[in-house]
C-alpha cells in the first residue's frame, strides 16, 4: 500500500488492484481511480508540460475543469486519444496512459528552454514577432507555428470504434446529479412525469462524494445517497451517469455525449464506444454546482498546488492523500475544511494560511483542536521545488504592505480562491447574467428557455441550501407543467458553510514584472500578460482574452476566466459588469469528433441518395461518381475500356441514333395554387403569364445581387400547377430561396411549394431514334412534331404506366424525359431498354452528359458560372423578360459593375494545336508579360469532341464576348496553349437536330 493511499478509505474498491501503465512505466491502483487519484496515490504529481513554457504541470483539479493533467491515452493500435483529462479517464487493467508536450522526456524536457525566456514571449508576442521580414513567413515562421501547435498527437490510425446516437423526449432535464439535482429529481418525479438526471461523473451523487460527514435525515451522507439513489430508479427517474451536457440550444434541446465502453476492461462485440444523445425537454434544471477558483501568486503552478477543494476530493472518493505535509491557502472558509479532513486522515497540515485577518472563531477552534498553525492576514508571494513543490514562501500583510517572509515547507500547497457557479449551459442559451459584488461573481439572471437554476449553480453554499432549493425548483417546473411537487426530507446536520473574500492577484513584496502568477495554466497567461494586454490597447475582455489566449483553452476558462475578469477590470479601473464576460461556446468540455459523427463512418460517412435505377447501372459494371449527395452513373466502360474510350462510345451511339440516361437527380418542385403564375414571375427572369399549359420554357434563377442561382426547365402543367425542374446540387436551395420569398416577402400569394425530387423518376431519351422508340410505348398523347413540338409537357401513359412527359432536349439532339412515379422507375428504364435493342440504343452516365451539352453550349450552374456571373455574361439575356416589372435580382442588373465592358463573360474556346486544356486553367492575353501575370479568365468546361473530332472548351473571360476571333494563351504544366475564342455553341448552332 503507498504510503498516499488511506486503507479503507473512499469509494473505490480496496480488494481490487489494477495495473496501468504511464509514460511506460508499470503502476498500480484501485478499481474506480481515475489516472489522476492512482498517480497521486502513487506520489506522482507530475504529469505533463504547459504548452507555451513546458512547466512541469500536475493535477490542479479533481473533475472535468482540469487543465494541466491532460494525457494521451491508448488501448490498443487503433485506439488512442490525445488530450484526456487525468482527473476524468477511469483506470483499467492494460491502459496505457501518456504524458504530452514534452522531449525527450517528462521530466527533462527541451522545450523547458522556453521557460528560462519566458521575457521574450509576452502577451501577444507572435502578433509583434511573426510580422517581419516577411519573407521568413513561409519558410521559418509557419513551419514552427505548425510544429509548436497543439499538445496532444493526432491518432493516425483508422478509428475501429463504433459511435451511436439517439434522440429521447423528457419532460424534466436535470443537469447535474449533486444534492440539487437529485433533490430536483425527487420533487419533481411525481405523477407520470418522464425525469432524466445526467451527470458527466462515474457515479451520482456530486459533493456529497466528498461530503461524507453531514447526515441528511439522520442518515450519513452516502447512505441516504444511496437510498436516494434506488428511490428514484423505483419511481421511474432515469439516471444517467458518464454523461455530459455538452450544449443547450434553442427550444430546449440539450446535447448529451455519454461515455460508453472507456472505462471497461473488455470491450463487448459491437458496442459503441460513445452516443450522442439530443434530448427535447419540456423543462430543464441546471444543478452544474460551481467550480472552486485558484489563488494567483506566484508559482502557483507547480507540480503539488492544486485545489483545496480537488484534494477533499481525492482523499474522501479516492481515499488518497496528495500530500503528507500541505499547506492551506486560502481566502474562504471552504479550504479549512480540507484541510481538517486531511489532518484527521494522517497528514500533517504545515499551517493554514488565511488572506484574511480575522477567520471565523469556530474554524480557528477546530484547527486548534487539531494543533494546526494558523497564519492569518498572511499572502503567499513564492514557492519553490522544480518538478514538485517544496516550500511556500508567506508573508504578512498590515494595512497594505507585506511584511518580511517565511519559507513553510511542504509537499502540496492546497489553495482556494472561493468558487463560481459553473455558467457555461446557461450562456448557452443566451441567458443574461447579473454580477453580485458580495460574492464577486456573475450569477444567471433571465433566459428565453424553459429553464431553471438550482443550487451552488446560482451562489448557494452548504449541501442543506443545495437540497432545499433543489427540492424548490423542482416543485417549480412541475407546477409549470400541471403538477403537485413532491416533498423532500431536508434535515442536514454537519454540513459546511462558508463565505470568503476575492482577490485579483495575492499581494507580494517581489516585482510584478518577474512575478510567475499564472491565471490560464495550460496557455500560460500570467496576471502581468493580463495587464500587459490592456496598457497595450485592449479595452474589451474578448480582445484581452484573444491577445492572451486567456480562456481559450480545452478548459474553455473554466478556471481562468473569472480571475481573468477579475485582472482586466482592476487593470482597467472599471468594474467587472462594465467589462463582462468572455462568451461560453458548446461543447462544455471537448468531445471526440466520433461522437458528433455518430453511425457516419466510412461507407456511411456522408449520405449517399441512389436513385431507383441504381441497382440496374451498378449490375450492368457502371463506373460512380458523387454527385451532391447522389450517387451517379459516370460511364459505362465496356471490355477493355478506359474511361475516355468508353465515353467516346457512347456520344457516338447518342447522336448516331438514341442514348438513354438516368435524370432522376434533378430536382423537382411543384409550385401550385391560384397565385402560381404570379409567383413564378417574381421569381424566373422569364415571363410565364403567357406559357400555355402544355408547354414548358427554360427558367433562370437569380440572387438579389443578380449573379445566377439555378436553371432549369420547367413545365405548367395547368393554369394553377408548375413543374420546375432544378440542377441536382440546387434543389434544397432553390426550395428555400422559395419558400424564405413566399413566407417573407410575398405572404399574400397563394401558392403551396412542394418537392418531389424523390417523388419522380426521370429517365431521359435522347438522339435521332428516340421518338420511335418512344412512340409505340406512349398511350394518351400524340408523339408527332405538330402534336407534341419541341418544349411540351404532357401527362399520359409510358410503357404502362403514368408518366409526365416532356419533350426537351440537353444534348441538342431529338429528345425526350419521362417521370414516372419513383418506384416504377426500374420497371420505365428496363421497359426502354428492351424497346430500344431494334435502335442499338446506349444507356450514357455524366461525363457524356457532360460532353454533348457542351458541344451544344449549355451551361451548369456551378462549373460555367462561379456565383458572380450574370444573365448576360452566360449569353443568356434573351431568358430575360423584357417587359416584366420585377423579379428577384433585376434592379441589380443595371448597377454599373454589372454593366460594366470588361467583366468576364463566357465563351468557346479552341485551341490551334488542338490539344485540350485542363479545367480551371488561367488564361492570359500577353505570355510575354513580366511576372506578375494578368490572369483574364480560366477554363470552366473541356472535353475531347467525338462529332467535331477536336477538343472544345468554355471559359469565362474579361470582356469575352468582345473577343471573338481573338486568340489568348493557357499557361499548362507542359507548356502554353494558344486558343481561338468562339462561340459556345460548337454542334448545330441552328438547332435543327432537335426538331426532327
Amino acid at each position: 500500500m503507498s504510503r498516499y493511499r488511506i486503507a479503507g478509505h473512499g469509494r473505490v474498491d480496496h480488494s481490487a488492484q489494477v495495473e496501468f501503465t504511464f509514460d511506460g512505466r508499470s503502476y498500480t491502483g484501485l478499481r474506480g481511480d481515475t489516472v489522476a487519484s492512482a498517480l497521486l496515490a502513487n506520489g506522482v504529481h507530475l504529469m505533463g508540460r504547459s504548452f507555451k513554457y513546458h512547466r512541469p504541470r500536475g493535477p490542479v483539479a479533481a473533475g472535468s475543469e482540469e487543465p494541466n493533467a491532460l494525457i494521451g491515452t491508448r488501448r490498443d493500435s487503433g485506439r488512442s486519444e490525445p488530450n484526456t483529462r487525468a482527473t476524468m479517464q477511469e483506470i483499467w487493467p492494460g491502459l496505457e496512459a501518456n504524458s504530452q508536450n514534452k522531449f525527450p522526456s517528462l521530466k527533462f524536457d527541451i522545450g523547458a528552454v522556453n521557460d528560462r525566456a519566458y521575457m521574450l514571449f509576452s502577451a501577444g508576442f507572435y502578433y509583434k514577432t511573426f510580422m517581419w521580414p516577411r519573407s521568413f513567413w513561409d519558410k521559418v515562421y509557419e513551419p514552427f507555428i505548425r510544429s509548436a501547435a497543439g499538445l496532444g498527437v493526432s491518432p493516425s490510425e483508422a478509428d475501429p470504434d463504433r459511435y451511436a446516437s439517439r434522440y429521447l423526449h423528457c419532460d424534466v432535464l436535470i443537469v447535474g446529479a449533486g444534492p440539487a439535482g437529485l433533490a430536483a429529481a425527487r420533487a419533481a418525479a411525481v405523477d407520470g412525469l418522464r425525469v432524466v438526471v445526467v451527470d458527466e461523473n462515474a457515479e451520482a451523487g456530486g459533493a456529497l462524494l466528498s461530503e461524507p460527514q453531514a447526515e441528511i435525515a439522520g442518515k450519513p451522507a452516502w447512505d441516504w445517497l444511496a437510498d436516494e439513489l434506488a428511490a428514484l430508479q423505483a419511481q421511474g427517474v432515469r439516471i444517467m451517469t458518464r454523461t455530459t451536457a455538452i450544449g443547450y440550444y434553442h427550444q430546449n434541446m440539450i446535447g448529451l455525449c455519454q461515455k460508453l465502453t472507456d472505462h471497461l476492461d473488455h470491450l463487448p462485440e459491437g458496442a459503441p464506444r460513445e452516443r450522442m444523445w439530443r434530448v427535447r425537454a419540456r423543462q430543464v434544471v441546471l444543478a452544474q454546482g460551481a467550480l472552486e477558483k485558484p489563488l494567483v501568486f506566484d508559482g502557483n503552478d507547480r507540480p503539488g498546488v492544486m485545489l483545496a477543494g480537488s484534494a477533499q476530493t481525492y482523499l474522501n472518493r479516492y481515499g488518497v492523500l496528495v500530500g503528507r505535509n500541505p499547506v492551506v491557502l486560502t481566502s474562504h472558509d471552504s479550504a479549512w475544511y480540507a484541510a481538517f479532513d486531511l489532518q484527521d486522515a494522517g497528514a500533517q497540515i504545515g499551517a493554514i494560511v488565511d488572506t484574511r485577518a480575522t477567520p471565523r472563531e469556530d474554524l480557528l477552534n477546530e484547527a486548534r483542536a487539531r494543533g494546526i498553525r494558523v497564519l492569518s492576514g498572511h499572502t503567499a508571494t513564492a514557492s519553490s521545488g522544480r518538478l514538485r513543490v517544496t516550500a511556500l514562501r508567506v508573508s504578512p500583510v498590515r494595512n497594505g504592505k507585506v511584511g518580511a517572509g517565511q519559507k513553510l515547507p511542504c509537499d502540496a500547497v492546497l489553495m482556494s480562491g472561493g468558487w463560481t457557479p459553473s455558467l457555461h449551459l446557461f450562456s448557452h442559451t443566451k441567458g443574461k447574467l447579473a454580477w453580485d459584488d458580495e460574492r464577486t461573481t456573475f450569477l444567471p439572471s433571465e433566459t428565453p428557455e424553459d429553464c431553471v437554476i438550482a443550487g451552488a449553480g446560482r451562489g448557494l453554499w452548504g449541501i442543506g441550501a443545495a437540497l432545499k432549493d433543489g427540492a424548490e425548483k423542482g416543485r417549480e417546473v412541475a407546477a409549470l407543467l400541471g403538477r403537485t411537487g413532491g416533498e423532500v426530507e431536508l434535515r442536514v446536520e454537519r454540513d459546511r458553510i462558508g463565505q470568503g473574500v476575492s482577490h485579483t492577484e495575492l499581494p507580494s513584496d517581489r516585482s510584478p514584472g518577474r512575478a510567475r502568477a499564472f491565471v490560464d495554466y495550460q496557455n500560460d497567461v500570467t496576471a502581468k500578460d493580463l495587464r500587459l494586454a490592456v496598457r497595450e490597447g485592449m479595452r474589451s475582455i474578448e480582445h484581452v482574452k484573444r491577445y492572451t489566449t486567456n480562456g481559450m483553452a480545452t478548459d474553455q476558462g473554466k478556471m481562468s476566466n473569472i480571475n481573468g475578469l477579475n485582472i482586466a477590470s482592476d487593470a482597467l479601473g472599471k468594474r467587472q459588469p462594465e467589462v463582462g464576460l468572455t462568451t461560453f461556446r458548446p461543447p462544455y468540455t471537448p468531445t471526440s469528433f466520433g461522437a458528433f459523427a455518430g453511425y457516419h463512418k466510412g461507407a456511411t460517412f456522408e449520405l449517399t441518395r441512389k436513385t431507383p435505377i441504381d441497382s440496374w447501372a451498378e449490375a450492368s459494371g457502371a463506373v460512380f461518381e458523387p454527385v451532391s449527395l447522389w450517387r451517379r452513373a459516370w460511364y459505362f466502360p465496356q471490355a477493355g475500356e478506359d474511361i475516355h474510350q468508353a465515353v467516346a462510345r457512347e456520344c457516338r451511339a447518342t447522336r448516331a441514333s438514341v442514348g438513354i440516361f438516368d435524370a432522376s437527380t434533378l430536382g423537382k418542385i411543384e409550385v401550385a395554387g391560384p397565385d402560381a403564375v404570379e409567383f413564378m414571375n417574381r421569381m424566373y427572369t422569364n415571363p410565364w403569364t403567357k406559357l400555355a399549359p402544355g408547354r414548358c420554357r427554360y427558367g433562370l434563377l437569380l440572387g438579389e445581387d443578380g449573379f445566377i442561382r439555378d436553371d432549369g426547365v420547367i413545365g405548367r402543367l395547368s393554369d394553377d400547377l408548375f413543374h420546375v425542374t432544378t440542377t441536382t446540387g440546387g434543389a434544397a436551395r432553390v426550395l428555400n430561396m422559395m419558400e424564405d420569398y413566399l413566407q417573407t416577402e410575398w405572404p399574400d400569394l397563394e401558392v403551396w411549394l412542394t418537392s418531389t425530387t424523390e417523388q419522380w423518376a426521370t429517365v431521359a431519351l435522347n438522339g435521332p431514334n428516340a421518338r420511335k422508340l418512344l412512340e409505340p410505348l406512349v398511350e394518351g398523347q400524340d408523339m408527332s412534331d405538330a402534336a407534341f413540338p419541341h418544349m411540351s409537357v404532357a401527362e399520359c401513359r409510358v410503357a404502362g404506366l403514368p408518366a409526365r412527359l416532356f419533350r426537351l432536349s440537353f444534348t441538342g439532339e431529338l429528345g425526350f424525359e419521362i417521370n414516372v412515379p419513383a418506384r416504377h422507375g426500374l420497371k420505365l428504364w428496363e421497359a426502354l431498354m428492351e424497346a430500344g435493342r431494334a435502335h442499338d440504343i446506349c444507356p450514357y452516365g455524366t461525363e457524356t452528359m457532360h460532353v454533348l451539352r457542351a458541344e451544344k453550349g449549355y451551361i451548369i450552374v456551378g462549373q460555367d458560372t462561379d456565383g458572380t456571373v450574370t444573365p448576360n455574361d452566360a449569353g443568356l439575356n434573351w431568358a430575360i423578360g423584357k417587359k416584366k416589372p420585377d423579379f428577384v435580382g433585376k434592379r441589380s442588373l443595371s448597377r454599373p459593375d454589372i454593366v460594366a465592358p470588361n467583366r468576364k463573360q463566357l465563351v468557346g474556346l479552341l485551341t490551334e494545336d488542338g490539344s485540350r486544356l485542363e479545367e480551371g486553367a488561367q488564361i492570359v492575353l500577353d505570355p510575354a508579360q513580366s511576372l506578375p501575370m494578368k490572369m483574364v479568365g480560366h477554363v470552366t468546361s473541356s472535353y475531347d469532341s467525338v462529332a467535331l473530332g477536336h477538343p472544345i472548351a468554355m471559359a469565362l473571360i474579361e470582356g469575352g464576348h468582345q473577343r471573338m476571333g481573338e486568340t489568348v494563351h493557357i499557361p499548362m504544366p507542359d507548356g502554353t496553349r494558344r486558343a481561338r475564342i468562339t462561340s459556345t455553341q460548337f454542334y448545330d448552332p441552328e438547332g435543327e437536330r432537335l426538331k426532327v
